[in-house]
């Protein structure tokens, strides 16, 4: 499988990642082995968690077991979801204990890419980039990452630690598929001027584009939007489910799935360093690691762009 650097770190991994969410809600201890497994055995190396995912880290640390080596593993801190978190989830202290706490749960030494989840508005960036640096300074963290912060919250990151003569951020970890695009407008020359690897959240539409959704049709019962909660709605957008058979149609008169349409866009876009999804079956895995193999022209981006816009 394709390897990418992932951003100006030296870090590299697979242009397919592995989103664990699902671990602990869609997929016991013994699926999220099984899982895990057919990630490494298909060339999957990327492996993406978060103290608030559940039990996700523990199944993580657990399926990876002696194959630790093998994994690139990206956790991230400061949800609100996170207890431990309060109001300061960019805090020194929260940082510090939240790490060796993340730490202990995958069972490892180091974390490869450790990422703020949210912006935390009531401690300064430079505070927390601070306390970053001690990780990366003690080898328990190798690069650093954030997640939901608009263009203006990373200028102002990435001055901190110009300024503080620190790292900054490596990637940035936003919503962006081929149905949501609002990044292009703002987020997208950020991503560039700073040479940031970005890792796409919802690359599937939180599965509007693998095809399971059909217009007058039920949700299947064992689908993700069947029981997601509330923020999910927007997926629930009949015109996105719209959109997604068109796309779906397209990709059949070249012999391919919407899947791999949508993995494929993704991986083409400027600044991508890895397509993370997230699975609750084994057997989804392989699709998922052939997906990004479809190369898309000129002409099918341009042909993708027209048929979003169709009414």
């Amino acid at each position: 499988m394709e390897q990418r650097r992932l951003g100006n770190s030296d870090l590299q991994v697979s242009v397919v990642g592995l989103g664990c969410n699902n671990f602990g809600w869609k997929a016991d201890l013994a699926e999220a082995q099984a899982i895990v497994d057919r990630a490494l055995d298909s060339g999957i190396s990327f492996f993406d968690t978060a103290i608030s995912y559940g039990p996700s880290e523990e199944y993580l640390g657990a399926a990876l077991g002696r194959r630790r080596g093998d994994a690139v593993i990206a956790t991230k801190f400061g949800s609100p979801q996170d207890p431990l978190a309060d109001e300061a989830g960019g805090s020194r202290t929260y940082v510090m204990h939240a790490a060796e706490a993340s730490l202990r749960r995958l069972n490892t030494d180091w974390i490869d890419l450790y990422q703020l989840h949210f912006p935390d508005p009531a401690t300064p960036i430079d505070e927390t980039l601070r306390a970053l640096q001690d990780l990366v300074a003690q080898g328990k963290v190798r690069a650093i990452g954030c997640s939901n912060l608009s263009a203006d919250a990373i200028d102002a990151a990435q001055a901190a630690a110009r300024d503080a003569g620190i790292g900054g951020f490596v990637t940035t970890q936003n919503e962006y598929n081929v149905l949501v695009r609002g990044i292009e407008q703002d987020l997208s020359p950020t991503i560039a001027r700073y040479g940031l690897g970005l890792l796409p959240f919802f690359p599937l539409a939180n599965g509007v584009l693998t095809g399971k959704y059909k217009m007058g049709q039920a949700v299947p019962a064992d689908a993700r939007l069947a029981d997601a909660p509330s923020y999910f709605d927007a997926y629930r957008d009949p015109a996105k489910w719209e959109a997604a058979g068109r796309l779906e149609a397209f990709a059949a008169t070249r012999g391919h799935s919407l899947l791999d349409l949508a993995f494929s866009w993704l991986a083409a876009r400027p600044g991508v360093a890895s397509v993370i999804a997230g699975v609750s079956r084994a057997s989804q895995v392989d699709a998922n690691a052939r997906a990004a193999d479809w190369v898309l022209t000129a002409e099918d981006m341009t042909e993708i762009d027209r048929l979003l816009d169709a009414a």
